[in-house]
């Protein structure tokens, strides 16, 4: 991995002034909503310190096992109308999208009946879709630009995604989402059997519509992707603090320190972007929110001979498959079971059995093939959208977190947003958030 260490006037670190004199931020989290707010921030001439027990980018965080796909047009929410009546049959399929761990019931049941409430009609739909939409559509070419600045420009492509479907009745069954998606300025073209054929040679033959988004990029390495952005914004300035957060001091309504497992860090402002364990912290800063884990799997096949030539999410299994610089991931699955549940490891095979069935070369591969599983939690919340936003016991902790399926995605505009919210400069942010606003809940 190479990381650029310079940095240009106006850049990364641009000001010049003493440490001492400007305004002191924490963000607490280094995944990739936090490393992008405290390179965002150091643009802002802003002090940054980063608050991360884990090693940024590693194996466990959320970021490392994402799908890849910075889908600029994902801003349809999981729950759609009638939904309601889906999700009993998803829980029965051994094979479904969705499963449930019956233990946590009593715990997440509030969580999934907001849920289902916030897509009860497409009004509905179609707000939050606008919302979402102001924070992804040109996410390509942000993360293109962060990618570079951190010396890995080849991590981000543009090149599009794909979504595959059996037949044209599938497609109808999808028809609400894309027309939500088509209001919000997203456009596509649409492959006919022969055109699929032709461009995904190896994708199964039961696939005969292709529904391909220009716009779209993706990562080939989210893990590492993050990892530079971490490395960049310390080569930029910022203090790395291994520990974990537990709290704030705020007095009178204004931040005076975060608290740690370690002792007290003084400061002026703090970003808390730490993910499916916000929750604690965001309660502590007067903002009790729903925040729940959308426990998510991927394989990846290392020694894959065969697979996709564009990015592809397929509508049957509700998985998306792409090449990393790793091998050949399929990413997916939804699992409500909590933050401290082992892992069931039968739903990464479902991964790889869905994967299998999308390219049948693999499953008919010499050999053993080199597969391997992973486990992460999403972020969530049960209307779709994040919190982006002040916290109510004070203005100086933001809320940037909950991003559910589109954290790699969201990540450089909610950086963007937040470092403006973070240096108390008299602009407002450059997008409305109104629709992300944390007291939305209270």
């Amino acid at each position: 991995m190479t990381v650029a260490r310079s940095f240009s006037a106006g850049g990364i670190g641009g000001s010049s002034g003493n440490d001492g004199a400007r305004r002191h931020v924490v963000v607490i989290g280094a995944g990739a909503v936090g490393s992008a707010t405290a390179l965002e921030a150091l643009r802002a001439g802003l002090r940054v310190t980063v608050l991360e027990p884990g090693e940024p980018g590693g194996p466990q965080a959320t970021s490392y096992g994402n799908a890849g796909w910075l889908s600029s047009h994902s801003v349809v929410p999981p729950a759609l109308p009638g939904a309601w009546r889906k999700v009993p049959g998803w829980l029965a399929d051994p094979l479904g999208p969705l499963a449930l761990r019956w233990r946590y019931l009593p715990r997440a049941a509030p969580w999934l009946l907001r849920y289902l409430a916030s897509g009860w009609t497409e009004a509905r739909v179609q707000r939050t879709a606008d919302a979402l939409r102001t924070l992804l559509a040109d996410a390509p070419a942000l993360h293109a630009r962060l990618a570079a600045e951190a010396g890995v420009p080849q991590l981000i492509e543009q090149r599009g995604l794909l979504h595959a479907y059996r037949s044209r009745e599938e497609f109808e069954g999808d028809a609400l989402g894309w027309r939500v998606r088509g209001r919000t300025g997203v456009q596509w073209e649409e492959w006919s059997a022969s055109e699929l054929r032709r461009r995904e040679p190896d994708l199964d033959a039961r696939y005969t519509l292709g529904i391909y988004v220009p716009e779209a990029g993706h990562c080939r390495n989210p893990g590492t992707y993050v990892a530079a952005l971490a490395q960049h914004a310390r080569d930029g300035g910022a203090e790395r603090v291994a520990a974990r957060a537990t709290g704030f001091r705020i007095e009178g309504g204004r931040l005076r320190a975060v608290r740690t497992e370690s002792g007290e860090i003084a400061c002026d402002a703090a970003a808390v972007c730490a993910g499916a364990r916000s929750g604690p912290l965001a309660a502590a800063a007067g903002s009790p929110v729903p925040l729940e884990s959308e426990r998510g799997y991927h394989v990846v096949v290392e020694d894959a001979n065969v697979g996709p030539r564009t990015p592809v999410m397929v509508a049957d299994g509700k998985l998306i498959a792409h090449w990393m610089d790793g091998g050949l991931r399929a990413a997916g699955q939804v699992e409500i079971g909590g933050l401290e549940a082992a892992p069931d490891w039968r739903r990464a095979e479902i991964l790889h059995k869905h994967l299998q069935s999308m390219f049948p070369g693999l499953a008919s591969a010499t050999g053993i093939p080199s597969v391997k599983q992973w486990l992460g939690h999403r972020p969530s919340l049960p209307d779709g959208l994040p919190c982006i936003g002040p916290a109510r016991a004070s203005a100086d902790v933001v809320l940037a977190f909950g991003h559910g399926h589109v954290g790699l995605c969201g990540s450089a505009r909610t950086g963007r947003v937040v470092a403006q919210l973070l240096s108390g400069a008299g602009a407002g942010p450059e997008i409305a958030l109104a629709p992300f606003d944390p007291r939305r809940f209270s």
